[in-house]
């Protein structure tokens, strides 16, 4: 049997039931990477040979009779997660030599749950495109057209999943990394609620790993099938043992409802600032007339639905502020030049951006506060809805597009070309006020390619878009294999 597309909930079966065992998985999984992973270009970081002792040792410590959530399963982890013994650069050349000498908190606790560790998955420079590619590990390719991107910056993760190279991945997610490879790739990711996941250990090398809460950055799970989501979060989610952890556990609460006519969804297809594309709008139309046909209330209007337009640029500013900390005086001061000379009346994205760049430490007291009024919004949606349904991206994966500078790059929707950077504002959405969103395949487009949506839920009720997840799953399949 090819064990290489199950489940992760399977294979656990499986290995429970003495069917298969880890160092036959693991094998497995080796020879199919070293098999297609020449044209896709996912892993750029094996670890074989680690691996396998990792299987050997599960195997034996099921014969003692252990049994942990993950114990025996191939996985991979996102490049930007420090493991010992490995290179964490982060797509940045200066830094291609750089190992560090312990495990982030996240590949931790994939040790400690039993997971066996295929390597790492590639990502772009700094994590800080919407592509995968970098000078140090080259591209990685869409399982489903090679022409095209498997999105960023968990892409390497994304297209490691979809072409059956281990059974989950963990990937992070600021401008919708997690849920854009998800959506260009077929298949499964959860960005979990702001904060209820730890990420030390996933910080720029070669900076030390400090338990540091970054401001709308998340890191979360990736897998085939929702219910894999959910084992997999259930590792990953709860404090940092050196801060909250020393004083808090988790419990999160369970899903508002199990059974899909329970539930109250808004369907959104419609953005202020960019259009959704045909192929897109069609994927967010079969999962809306899914939730009909299962018995669900669904709205596609809503007068309690926070401003679109504000939120994008609100989001925006947050997003860049927090990058300019390293800058060189000198460049600063040019961005304060320019930012200065905008018109007032100049209320566009980019505007926002520049003057996010810029920001004093009063203007983002300012930014965050008009967050707080956004979540207060968000608050008194879910009280009238369970979950929101809307788009990852305007279009599925689109052609490669190396160019260096990415104000220079378009992204076609339906012929018309828009700034490569608006497509950035449906990822946004939950990111800003620090929603869960779960990506969840929602068919193809009429070229073969994959369309995803997103599923938001209410903040730190995370198994609430997770079960919706899983439900739709049952009613208009999940994910395939690329042909």
């Amino acid at each position: 049997m090819d064990w290489n597309f199950a489940t992760a909930e399977g294979l656990a079966a499986a290995l429970r039931a003495g069917e298969v065992t880890s160092a036959e998985l693991t094998d497995e999984a080796i020879a199919r990477i070293e098999r297609d992973d020449k044209a896709i270009n996912a892993i750029c970081v094996p670890d074989f040979e680690r691996a396998r002792a990792a299987a050997r040792d599960a195997d034996q410590a099921r014969a003692r009779g252990e049994d942990r959530p993950l114990l025996g399963i191939p996985v991979t982890v996102k490049e930007s997660y420090d493991i010992a013994g490995l290179p964490t650069t982060w797509g940045m050349p200066p830094h291609r030599d750089f190992v560090p000498a312990e495990d982030a908190v996240q590949v931790s606790r994939l040790k400690a749950a039993g997971a066996v560790v295929l390597g790492k998955t590639n990502v772009p420079l700094g994590l800080q495109d919407i592509q995968t590619f970098n000078e140090i590990y080259g591209t990685t390719n869409n399982p489903w057209d090679h022409r095209r991107t498997s999105g960023g910056s968990s892409g390497g993760s994304a297209a490691a999943l979809a072409s059956g190279f281990g059974a989950l991945s963990i990937g992070s997610d600021l401008a919708g990394s997690l849920r854009t490879p998800a959506h260009f790739c077929g298949i499964y990711a959860h960005k979990p609620t702001l904060g209820l996941a730890a990420s030390r250990g996933m910080v720029p090398p070669p900076g030390p790993a400090l338990p540091v809460e970054h401001d709308l950055a998340v890191v979360g799970p990736m897998a085939r099938t929702a219910r894999d989501l959910t084992l997999l979060l259930d590792v990953m989610a709860g404090p940092d043992p050196q801060t909250h952890g020393v004083a808090y556990h988790l419990t999160l609460p369970p899903a508002r409802h199990e059974r899909l006519r329970d539930f109250r969804v808004l369907v959104l297809d419609e953005h202020p600032i960019i259009p959704t594309g045909s192929a897109v709008r069609a994927g967010v139309g079969r999962v809306a007339d899914a939730l009909v046909a299962g018995g669900a209330r669904v709205e596609r209007h809503s007068p309690l639905l926070p401003d679109l337009t504000e939120a994008a640029m609100l989001y925006r500013q947050l997003l860049f502020s927090g990058s300019v900390a390293r800058f060189p005086v000198e460049a600063y001061e040019q961005l304060q030049a320019r930012a200065a000379a905008l018109s007032a009346d100049d209320q566009s994205v980019d505007a926002a951006m520049l003057r996010g760049l810029v920001f004093s430490h009063r203007d983002w007291l300012e930014a965050h506060n008009r967050r707080e009024l956004h979540r207060r919004g968000w608050r008194q949606l879910f009280a009238e809805f369970d979950a929101v349904v809307c788009p990852i991206t305007p279009t599925p994966a689109f052609p490669h597009d190396h160019h260096p500078d990415p104000r220079q790059r378009r992204i076609d929707i339906d012929g018309a070309e828009y700034p490569y950077f608006d497509q950035l504002v449906w990822a946004g959405l939950p990111t800003m006020p620090g929603l869960p969103a779960t990506a969840v395949p929602a068919g193809r487009s009429p070229e073969g390619l994959p369309v995803g949506v997103q599923l938001i839920g209410p903040m730190f009720e995370d198994r609430t878009p997770l079960r919706l997840a899983e439900l739709l799953e049952r009613e208009i399949g999940g994910f395939q294999a690329p042909k």
